[in-house]
């Protein structure tokens, strides 16, 4: 390919929480339970309840919808204006812990294609509703204290009005680096986040997960169990089947000249 090339492959931008790594069940559910025990809320998050909250982008949306959704008891006194940043903030914080003790890992494939593509010099980037403090430490923990670095560009939090499925943090992404969404590969792991990359342009190779397997993801570019390794191959969940049984950069070229 030449740099003239429409169809070049200049970046992949990664959604993190369900992509990079599991992070949704194990990761930010306890860490929301502990902050409601921490603040005295009797509130509690199981799995099931938690995969229907995840129809929501973004923490502190999250929390406001469930508290209009469901009516949990609040202490009288609270301010919810109040309560919802400062139950954010305290999540933030034991989920860090988390992170850094280990305990969440990165999803088959990860760390090998993020590899393959700073030495093949491609732009890797990061477009997601978590916050920029989660990324950092989910990055460190599991790739080592200089992988933030590795990325261009880290799009996050608040940074944009509306997150997902809107597609303000793709065009922002985009805009930073100066690209057009068609020379982009977007990886996700949810329908909102394919709504949201589809709607910047961007083909997208989507990863489900436990909570995300059965949404709808028509218009993807591929729909795979995970990015694969050569010892663990992915299955593919719909479109045309690789010859390999895992993503490496010659497969996200020919999923750019095959965009939807």
């Amino acid at each position: 390919m030449n740099s003239n090339n429409p169809q070049k492959l200049r970046a992949v931008l990664f959604d993190v929480d369900g992509t990079l790594a599991d992070t949704e069940r194990d990761g930010h559910r306890p860490a929301f339970n502990a902050a409601f025990k921490e603040s005295g809320l009797n509130w509690h998050w199981d799995v099931e309840l938690y995969g229907q909250l995840l129809q929501v982008t973004g923490g502190k949306e999250r929390l406001h919808y469930f508290i209009e959704k469901h009516k949990p008891s609040i202490p009288k006194g609270l301010d919810i204006n109040n309560l919802v940043p400062a139950l954010h903030q305290a999540k933030t914080k034991h989920y860090v812990s988390m992170l850094q003790l280990g305990k969440i890992p990165l999803r088959p494939g990860v760390a090998r294609l993020l590899q393959q593509l700073r030495n093949e010099k491609i732009i890797i980037a990061i477009a997601t509703t978590t916050t920029p403090e989660n990324v950092t430490a989910l990055l460190r923990s599991t790739l080592g204290e200089d992988a933030p670095d590795w990325f261009d560009i880290i799009g996050a939090g608040d940074i944009v009005p509306e997150k997902k499925p809107a597609p303000d943090i793709y065009h922002w992404v985009l805009e930073q680096l100066g690209l057009p969404g068609h020379q982009c590969i977007a990886v996700e792991d949810s329908e909102n986040g394919l709504k949201s990359a589809r709607a910047a342009n961007i083909p997208t190779l989507i990863t489900v997960n436990d909570y995300t397997i059965q949404h709808n993801f028509e218009g993807a570019s591929l729909v795979l169990s995970d990015l694969g390794e050569p010892a663990q191959p992915f299955t593919v969940q719909a479109g045309i089947k690789p010859e390999k049984g895992w993503v490496d950069v010659g497969m996200l070229r020919n999923l750019l000249n095959e965009k939807p």
